[in-house]
């Protein structure tokens, strides 16, 4: 039987460190190397076959796993957090953190995590650059607000960012001084330039051939618009990966930790452990959705009687996400299945 050799490597951005053993847990060789890929290619040639190795997810997982890939039998990314609780100790250094790294791949305990194919990952960039982009034309928009209240400057909170009213506010109002307009003018067009670079990049992304089927098929379900739909698809990668609806709420961050003790049960808010791209964007739409549903509607006011909307509105996002899945791993349209009560 051949003899299978484990790796462990310690991502940083300018070394990795790794360490090679077989399956007595005998050590091979162990060392550093320049995080380059020409370096990565001239070390996998001195590695004895076949070998498997395991990393932790970091920034810059994403190129070494792509090109280690083609060359290892398998290649598995670990959960920082979860690699934490285990290999946690007194001495730490980038030689040990390599060495426990693959024990735990040896020993099967590495807890890993999902890695989206490479194609998800490179429109998933683009999708995060376009969240950034809308934060920047946020920020310009409550520039030009601040810097009119601190001239005193009387305006139309509604129509402010409309050109015509922008322009016309420029040349009428008295109190706008030519240093003040210039600078006004400035957050405009960086405004107007950023928001036809965000426009242009959802745009590709509704027409990409990979995403197109599914974010249409997404978008039936009511509430849920292309950037919701953009983003689950993106974020979420495979659904299959969940084994069921609450395992896909946990992840989207919609649900508290659980601590117990004895008989004692603590629920605390929601946990920090989650995908924040997904659920910013899963409220945000729930607090739409409300509008575009009759049955989120529904939800929603039963779950405020209760007497918190906050509450309310995290009830129609878990039910958005019991959607999404649906349709999702169904690969059908939504419909609307009615049920008649029939009296006996």
């Amino acid at each position: 039987m051949q003899t299978m050799y484990y790796i462990g490597l310690d991502v940083h951005k300018r070394t990795i460190s790794y360490c090679v053993k077989d399956g007595s847990g005998t050590i091979h060789a162990e060392g550093t190397i320049a995080a380059t890929r020409f370096d990565l290619d001239r070390w996998m040639k001195t590695l004895p076959q076949p070998w498997t190795a395991a990393m932790e997810a970091t920034v810059f997982t994403g190129w070494i796993y792509d090109h280690l890939q083609p060359h290892a039998t398998a290649l598995k990314v670990a959960h920082p957090l979860m690699l934490r609780a285990i290999a946690a100790a007194k001495k730490k250094n980038d030689r040990i953190d390599a060495s426990k790294i693959c024990d735990c791949l040896r020993c099967d305990f590495l807890p890993e995590c999902y890695m989206a194919s490479t194609a998800i990952r490179e429109r998933r960039r683009t999708l995060r650059y376009r969240n950034l982009l809308v934060r920047q034309m946020v920020q310009m928009k409550n520039k030009i607000s601040g810097l009119l209240m601190e001239a005193g400057v009387n305006y139309n909170k509604q129509r402010l960012h409309k050109a015509g009213y922008f322009r016309e506010l420029l040349a009428t109002n008295p109190d706008i001084s030519e240093g003040l307009c210039s600078l006004l003018r400035l957050c405009r067009e960086t405004v107007v330039r950023v928001g036809k670079t965000e426009s242009a990049l959802v745009r590709s992304l509704e027409r990409d051939s990979l995403l197109m089927e599914r974010v249409e098929r997404l978008m039936t379900i009511p509430a849920v618009g292309p950037i919701t739909a953009l983003t689950w698809a993106l974020e979420v990668g495979d659904p299959k990966r969940f084994s069921s609806i609450k395992k896909a709420i946990s992840y989207c961050g919609l649900c508290g930790a659980e601590k117990s003790s004895a008989n004692t049960v603590q629920r605390t808010p929601l946990s920090k452990q989650r995908n924040k791209h997904l659920q910013t964007t899963l409220i945000e739409a729930a607090k739409m959705a409300p509008r575009n549903s009759p049955e989120l509607a529904m939800l929603y006011d039963q779950e405020k009687q209760k007497g918190n909307a906050n509450r309310a509105t995290l009830a129609v996002a878990r039910k958005l996400v019991a959607y999404l899945m649906a349709v999702d791993r169904g690969q059908r349209n939504f419909e609307v299945v009615e049920t008649n009560c029939i009296a006996a």
